[in-house]
């Protein structure tokens, strides 16, 4: 039986990107120049999603969830529209605390970090360039995405680490334990975090890493070169 894909649209402030964001997987998130266009590609990234939602042991849920189905829209910021990135808490994202419903976050949230960290792990150094005839190299992109998530996002909620603190395994895992309690001490306290909320801080850094996953994916040169 299948489901439908609960998605939630960020719209611009100056009619640029919209963002279409699934309201049940943090991190499933696309841009697109129209509403259309940013679920249509929200769409397709589901399959690639699917394997983060695995190693959750969510995988069998979300692979009925076929069809898009809009449940809200909601105003961006600035952001939105020159980054083509959700930057703007949703309603969803106001609630308050409850914690299945964290730990469910949670989950894929670790689920994600450990799809980063494999793909890392087995992908070329030198990637193949971006459409523009850029893009950083391996190495580059892992210190972009750790110094981003040790610095500006942990930050806000007082557990920043150094980049030169998250250089083995096991500050990696000690790191991100203190990540998510604080995120969870946070949230269960109802403490603010200015225009930002737990729930988007989650989702937010569960994009992130994606983000850069899927990056290392399409432009990786080995043999086992994922098709994208």
């Amino acid at each position: 039986m299948t489901s439908r894909l609960r998605v939630l649209v960020e719209q611009p402030t100056r009619g640029k990107r919209w963002v279409a964001v699934a309201a049940d997987w943090p991190g499933l998130e696309r841009g697109g120049k129209t509403e259309d266009e940013a679920v249509e590609k929200l769409a397709r990234y589901v399959p690639r999603y699917l394997p983060v939602a695995k190693r959750a042991r969510l995988g069998s849920e979300l692979a009925t969830q076929t069809d898009p189905d809009i449940i809200g829209r909601y105003q961006g910021v600035g952001s939105t529209d020159f980054w083509g990135i959700s930057f703007a808490p949703s309603p969803l994202d106001r609630k308050p605390f409850h914690a299945p419903s964290f730990q469910r976050k949670v989950r894929l949230l670790r689920a994600a970090w450990a799809e980063f960290d494999e793909t890392a792990a087995r992908v070329s150094a030198e990637l193949r360039p971006g459409v523009r005839g850029g893009g950083r190299a391996r190495d580059k992109i892992v210190r972009h995405v750790l110094a981003t998530e040790g610095g500006d996002f942990s930050k806000r909620v007082k557990a920043k680490s150094e980049l030169e603190d998250l250089r083995t395994p096991g500050q990696l895992a000690r790191h991100r334990d203190r990540f998510v309690e604080a995120m969870r001490a946070w949230y269960a306290e109802g403490k603010p975090l200015g225009n930002w909320t737990i729930p988007y801080l989650l989702r937010h850094t569960a994009y992130h890493v994606l983000d850069h996953t899927w990056e290392m994916q399409d432009r990786d040169l080995t043999d086992n070169a994922s098709a994208g």
